[in-house]
């Protein structure tokens, strides 16, 4: 459901970003040489209200920016003014989220490959319930009862990467095991924390050989907890207790099953004691204000 307001700032001659502000939610016009649109020169981001803290986001534009983004603080403070704006729009708890899209777009029109003479920041925010997106690229997968799409590096064929819309983590012998941020796996904010609660939570960081097929950590026949970031095969997956994804869509969430080559597995239901109901539970509690939030990760709008 679209809101009522979004966010719209443009650089200057001098490549700064100033007199932003909200207008009325609707279609913006654009040259047909824009740069974004010839050749792609853009950035987008994706955050909720109560999760992940907007500093992340805003520093991962940054990363990624093709041009001069806004700065950090320019981010945080469209990205308040947008959600006090829509905040009717915002879901009862449990209900669904508020979900965030800032833009990074290079309008300008230009035929050549150049930075675009002028950028619009921009940030519109729809309610959503709690449900996976699915992309066309995802219909044959749904066609067949499944939720998303699990893909593998292209250059192996074996090592798991993400799927569309989120990260992947593998629960197995108290090891926590996720693919490490190389290639074309998305450096995930929620991945991000759900990391650093794990290790809070006693999983230290461990960090194996690259392209081994088991972990370190199991290969030593050592039981303790830890957090992998590694390449993870496939097989590994079949074989796993639980398995997570995290995202700014699906936060925490559990995987029932999977199917590979026409064999499939299923995973524990999440409980008591298992590692999904351990992580989750923290995560939501910073969410929701149930925990002390001594990262920043988070931020109170009145």
């Amino acid at each position: 459901m679209t809101t009522d307001y979004m966010f719209t700032m443009k650089c200057s001659e001098d490549g700064t970003f100033s007199d932003g502000g909200l207008h009325r939610f609707g279609k913006i016009e654009m040259h047909p040489a824009a740069c974004v649109l010839n050749y792609g020169q853009g950035v987008i981001e994706e955050l909720k209200t109560g999760t992940c803290t907007e500093d992340e986001n805003g520093s991962r534009a940054h990363v990624y920016a093709c041009t001069k983004p806004p700065t950090v603080e320019q981010f945080v403070e469209a990205v308040k003014l947008t959600v006090l704006g829509n905040r009717r729009w915002v879901p009862p708890p449990n209900k669904g989220y508020l979900l965030i899209k800032p833009l990074l777009i290079g309008n300008g029109p230009v035929l050549s490959v150049k930075p675009a003479p002028e950028l619009t920041f921009l940030i519109f925010a729809a309610s959503m319930g709690n449900n996976f997106k699915i992309l066309k690229a995802q219909e044959e997968a749904k066609a067949g009862g499944f939720s998303d799409v699990l893909y593998l590096g292209s250059v192996h064929n074996r090592y798991v990467e993400q799927t569309s819309v989120a990260n992947i983590f593998v629960v197995k012998d108290k090891i926590i095991s996720t693919p490490a941020l190389e290639g074309t796996v998305l450096p995930g904010v929620t991945r991000k924390s759900i990391i650093e609660i794990a290790h809070s939570q006693g999983y230290p960081v461990c960090v194996p050989v690259l392209f081994s097929h088991q972990s370190a950590a199991s290969s030593a026949g050592i039981l303790e907890p830890q957090v992998e970031e590694r390449p993870l095969s496939i097989e590994e997956m079949l074989e796993a207790e639980e398995v997570l994804c995290t995202g700014s869509a699906v936060c925490l969430s559990p995987i029932g099953s999977i199917a590979y080559l026409g064999k499939r597995v299923h995973y524990k239901e999440p409980g008591p004691g298992g590692v999904f109901e351990q992580l989750y539970q923290a995560l939501s509690n910073i969410q929701m204000g149930l925990a002390d939030d001594d990262r920043g990760w988070t931020v109170t709008l009145k």
